[in-house]
C-alpha cells in the first residue's frame, strides 16, 4: 500500500514486507475493504441477544432497533461506552502507579525510589497533606491512600479535578458531570447503556462527559502526577527517533506499550555496565534500549531513550532484523507482531498480567520483583543476539534529533527563568499578538489515512500561522521523526511572531509533552494559562483548540471528550461513530457548547482542519478583545 506521507524508514520498510511477503498492518487494513457502513455510522447495536439490532438511515429498512431504540439512543450508547472503555485503559494505568508509589514509600529493597520531593509535596497539598517537618516516605503513604479514594470513593467527588479553574469546577458541578470516582463513573457508564435504562440521547452523553472528565481530571491526572514523583518530572532534553537509533552492533531491546514501571526498570538494567559485559561476551558493543509508541514517550521524557518509532510501525521495527527482543505490556499491541515475529530472530515476551499473545512468550512482571524480572528479560534478548541472521538486516539508517521533556512544570522555567518562574511571557505573547493562540495535536496513527499526513499537515500549517503546538502519544513521536521538534524548525516552518518567542526561548515551534496518559498536562498548562490571568476566567475562553486528526482506539473518544467537558474546541479527522444520527451531530458539534463551552468538528482534511481550528482561535481572541497579530498587521498596512 502506497504511504506517500510517511518518513523514509518506514517506506524503506513497507518495501522490505513487500519484497519478503510479511503481512503488515496496511494490508490487513485493505483486507477489510469495504467496512461495515452500518458500524461507521454507529448504527449497529448487539447489547443484547434480541439483536445485533441496525437503524437503515436513508432507506425503508428498520428505524428502531428490536427494544425501540432509535438511531440517536444507539449512536450516544455506543460512544458512551467507548468513553468508559478508554477512560477504563487509563486508568487502570494510573491505578498500577499508585501501587508502585507504595512499595516505594515503603522502601525496603523496592527497585523503586521517589525521585522528585518537590513534586510530591505539590500534590499531596492538592489532597490537604500535611508536608511541613515530615519524612518523604510518610507524606507519600498519605498521598497513596488518598490516590486510592479516588478511583473508588463513595462519597463526594475527585479532589483532583477540583483544581481545574474554579469557572469550569463550578459549571460542572451546576451541570451535575462533576466525576464523583473513577471506577463509579465507568461502571456507571455499563449500567445506563445496559438494554432498558438510558434511552434519551442528551441525557446519556451528559453522563458520558462525566466519565471522561474521570479519566482527563482523575486516572490520567493521577498517573501523571505520580509518575512525575517516582520517575522525575520530565526537563527539556536532546535524542533522537526513528529506526535509525538501533545498531547493527548492540543488543537492541525494544520497549513497547505503555506502563513505564516496567519499561523504566528495563532501561536501568538493560544500560547497566554488568549487562554491557554480557552483550560484549556474545560478541555485541552493548546493549541499546529504544522505545515504541506511548512507553517510547514516558522514558524518552525523563531518561532521553530513543524512540524507535510509533503504533503503526511496531511490525516495521522487527523486520528491521536487528531487534533482538521486543517487550509489550498493555494497550496498542497488535496481535499481529507474533506472525512477524517467527519469520526473523527476535524474542517477543508478553509481560502483563492482563494481557497474553497466543504462543508469546509470558514472563508475568510484577513491581515486587522488578529488578529480578528485567535482568531475566534482559539477559534472555544479549542470549539472543548471535542468533541474528545476517541476511535478515534492513536496518534504515534515518533518525532525527529532537527536543523533548517539556511540562506543566518546565514551562514556567523555561518562560520565566529559574528565578521567576512564571507563565507571563506566554500569555503575553499571546495578548500582544505575537503567538495567535495554542493547540493540542495529540493521538494514534491510523491506516485509514496516508501514514502521518494528518498530523504533520496540520501541525505544520498551524505553526506557520503562528499557533503555538503542543504534542503527546504517537503524535509527538510522529513530529519527532519529520524535524519538527527541533529549535532549528521554527525559522524555517513557523510564522514571524512564533520565530521570535522560540528564538527568544530556544525551544521547538512543537513541545512534546509525553505519552497519551499525560494530556493531562495539557490540562495543568490550560489552567495555569487561565490562573495567570488576561486571557478570560476559563478553559473555555482561551484561545486555544485541540485535534487528533488520525484517532483510532477508544481511549481518543475518552480523551476527547474529557478535552470538550473542559471547554475545549475539538478537532478530529474521521468523525465519531455517530453520523448515523442528525441529532447527535448536531448536538455534539453545536448545541453541546452552549452547555460546556467546547464542542467536537469533525474534517479529514489535515490543512482545512487547521485553518478550522485557528478560525476558532481568531473568534476566541475576538471576544478578548486582543490586539491584532503584530505581523499579519504589519503585513496588511504594507499592503
Amino acid at each position: 500500500m502506497e504511504q506517500p506521507f510517511s518518513d523514509k524508514a518506514t517506506q524503506k520498510m513497507i518495501k522490505v514486507a513487500a519484497d519478503l511477503n510479511i503481512e503488515t498492518v496496511w494490508d490487513r487494513y485493505e483486507g477489510m475493504q469495504p467496512q461495515c457502513g452500518f458500524g461507521s455510522l454507529g448504527l449497529c447495536c448487539r447489547h443484547c441477544s434480541m439483536g445485533p439490532c441496525r437503524i437503515d438511515p436513508h432507506g425503508n429498512g428498520p428505524k428502531v432497533g428490536v427494544c425501540g431504540a432509535d438511531a440517536d439512543t444507539i449512536t450516544a450508547r455506543h460512544l458512551i461506552r467507548m468513553i468508559a472503555a478508554g477512560a477504563a485503559a487509563h486508568s487502570d494505568h494510573g491505578r498500577t502507579v499508585v501501587h508502585t508509589l507504595d512499595l516505594a514509600a515503603q522502601g525496603g529493597d523496592s527497585a523503586y525510589q521517589i525521585k522528585d520531593e518537590k513534586k510530591l509535596k505539590a500534590v499531596a497539598e492538592i489532597y490537604g497533606i500535611e508536608t511541613k517537618d515530615r519524612e518523604v516516605k510518610d507524606i507519600a503513604t498519605d498521598l497513596v491512600a488518598e490516590a486510592k479514594k479516588e478511583f473508588g470513593r463513595q462519597d463526594g467527588s475527585i479532589e483532583i479535578a477540583k483544581t481545574a479553574p474554579p469557572a469550569r469546577v463550578k459549571l460542572w458541578q451546576e451541570l451535575g458531570i462533576m466525576p464523583r470516582s473513577i471506577d463509579r463513573e465507568v461502571v456507571e457508564t455499563l449500567h445506563r447503556t445496559h438494554i432498558g435504562v438510558d434511552a434519551e440521547y442528551r441525557h446519556i452523553i451528559r453522563h458520558g462527559l462525566r466519565t471522561a472528565l474521570a479519566d482527563g481530571w482523575g486516572g490520567s491526572m493521577v498517573a501523571t502526577e505520580l509518575q512525575d514523583i517516582l520517575f522525575g518530572t520530565p526537563d527539556p532534553l536532546q535524542s533522537t527517533a526513528n529506526f535509525g537509533v538501533m545498531s547493527e552492533k548492540e543488543v537492541n531491546v525494544i520497549v513497547h506499550g505503555h506502563e513505564p514501571a516496567l519499561s523504566d526498570i528495563i532501561a536501568e538494567v538493560a544500560t547497566s555496565d554488568e549487562m554491557k559485559k554480557k552483550a560484549i561476551a556474545v560478541g555485541a558493543e552493548g546493549v541499546s534500549v529504544a522505545g515504541m509508541c506511548c512507553t517510547a514517550n514516558e522514558i524518552l521524557m525523563r531518561r532521553g531513550i530513543p524512540v524507535a518509532g510509533s503504533f503503526l510501525q511496531q511490525e516495521l521495527a522487527i523486520m528491521t532484523g536487528v531487534a533482538d527482543m521486543m517487550i509489550v505490556d498493555v494497550q496498542c499491541v497488535m496481535p499481529g507482531l507474533k506472525p512477524v515475529a517467527d519469520c526473523f530472530h527476535t524474542e517477543l515476551v508478553t509481560t502483563s498480567e492482563k494481557a497474553k499473545i497466543p504462543g508469546v512468550r509470558h514472563i508475568e512482571f510484577h513491581e515486587e520483583n522488578a529488578e529480578k524480572t528485567a535482568r531475566e528479560i534482559v539477559e534472555l534478548a544479549i542470549n539472543n543476539y548471535s542468533n541474528r541472521k545476517s541476511g535478515d538486516v534492513h536496518l534504515p539508517s534515518d533518525k532525527e534529533p529532537m527536543i523533548a521533556g517539556f511540562s506543566a512544570e518546565s514551562v514556567y522555567d523555561f518562560l520565566g527563568g529559574t528565578y521567576r518562574a512564571t507563565y507571563r511571557p506566554l500569555n503575553n505573547a499571546i495578548i500582544e499578538g505575537r503567538v495567535r493562540g495554542a493547540a493540542g495535536v495529540i493521538g494514534c496513527s491510523n491506516p485509514n489515512v496516508p501514514f502521518e499526513a494528518g498530523h504533520i499537515q496540520m501541525v505544520k500549517e498551524l505553526i506557520k500561522n503562528d499557533v503555538l503546538v503542543v504534542t503527546t502519544g504517537c503524535s509527538a513521536i510522529s513530529c519527532a521523526k519529520h524535524g519538527l521538534l527541533q529549535p532549528e524548525s521554527a525559522f524555517k516552518l513557523a510564522g514571524k511572531g512564533l520565530q521570535e518567542v522560540c528564538r527568544a526561548v530556544g525551544i521547538p515551534p512543537v513541545l512534546h509533552m509525553g505519552s497519551c496518559v499525560d494530556n493531562s498536562r495539557i490540562l495543568r498548562v490550560l489552567a495555569n494559562v487561565v490562573a495567570e490571568g488576561g486571557l478570560g476566567d476559563d478553559i473555555s475562553d482561551l484561545p486555544a483548540a485541540g485535534a487528533a486528526p488520525e484517532w483510532m482506539s477508544e481511549k481518543a473518544v475518552a480523551i476527547g471528550f474529557y478535552f470538550v467537558a473542559s471547554g475545549v474546541y475539538t478537532m478530529i479527522g474521521k468523525p465519531l461513530p455517530m453520523m448515523g444520527s442528525k441529532n447527535m451531530l448536531k448536538y455534539l458539534t453545536d448545541e453541546i457548547e452552549e452547555e460546556i463551552g467546547g464542542k467536537w468538528a469533525f474534517e479529514e482534511d489535515p490543512v482545512e482542519a487547521a485553518h478550522k481550528m485557528i478560525r476558532h482561535i481568531d473568534k476566541k481572541r475576538e471576544l478578548l478583545k486582543l490586539k491584532p497579530m503584530i505581523y499579519e498587521q504589519a503585513f496588511k498596512v504594507g499592503d
